[in-house]
């Protein structure tokens, strides 16, 4: 049995989603955010205090974008991921490392400076300019959204779970009011999918029965 720890909205809804794909069965434990502050016998499981921490067998992973990878080659073989021998698996490795390299890392800035900080340390010079740096990076994911439905190899991959968690964050800390067209028409339909829609409910029947508050949106 997967076991994934998980917070309610965090980047750890990549391999949740990636799961609820693959049809895979899997233990989701929720902990408040951030666990190393509200949740300190989890440092005993994961000493970095991160989320999401996956758990298979032997294996222990801790990077969002590598577990949805490693979940696609290890439990497929499945179209969700991009094969070495498809001309587009170099595009699809690109997106994947995008997704939390170039896209997620100035939303987690956008993030603490404007609502998880206290309010003395609080910075908006610093939201404002990160979240200016995360819409001019997503002119990416705005190209291509206009040439196709989703990011690469003409299919929903891997890929698109990723790129879509960060349309997610972008939503709930209040940036999705500044997409481009093609990125709002991408992210309404990666919404439709039943695969995202169980993931969303998965996170929050979990949260409910083990007793971990969603975290408050703006």
């Amino acid at each position: 049995m997967i076991t994934l720890y998980h917070c309610d909205a965090a980047r750890s809804f990549r391999p949740l989603w990636m799961l609820e794909e693959l049809g895979l069965p899997y233990e989701l434990k929720m902990l408040p955010f951030p666990p190393r502050v509200f949740a300190k016998e989890y440092l005993g499981i994961n000493p970095l205090g991160t989320i999401p921490f996956m758990v298979d067998g032997e294996t222990r992973m801790t990077e969002s974008s590598g577990i949805c990878h490693y979940l696609g080659t290890r439990h497929g073989p499945t179209p969700l991921v991009v094969g070495v021998d498809e001309p587009a698996y170099g595009a699809f490795l690109n997106w994947m490392y995008f997704s939390d390299a170039t896209l997620t890392f100035p939303q987690t800035l956008v993030l603490r400076y404007s609502q998880l900080e206290p309010e003395e340390r609080r910075n908006p010079q610093v939201s404002t300019d990160y979240a200016k740096w995360f819409l001019g990076r997503l002119r990416a994911v705005e190209a291509a959204a206009a040439k196709s439905e989703f990011l690469c190899a003409e299919r929903f991959t891997a890929a698109d779970i990723a790129n879509g968690y960060a349309l997610r964050l972008a939503d709930n800390i209040g940036l999705a009011k500044d997409f481009g067209p093609n990125v709002a028409a991408y992210w309404a339909r990666l919404q439709q999918r039943e695969g995202y829609q169980r993931a969303v409910a998965a996170e929050q029947k979990a949260g409910t029965e083990q007793n971990v508050a969603p975290r408050a949106r703006p």
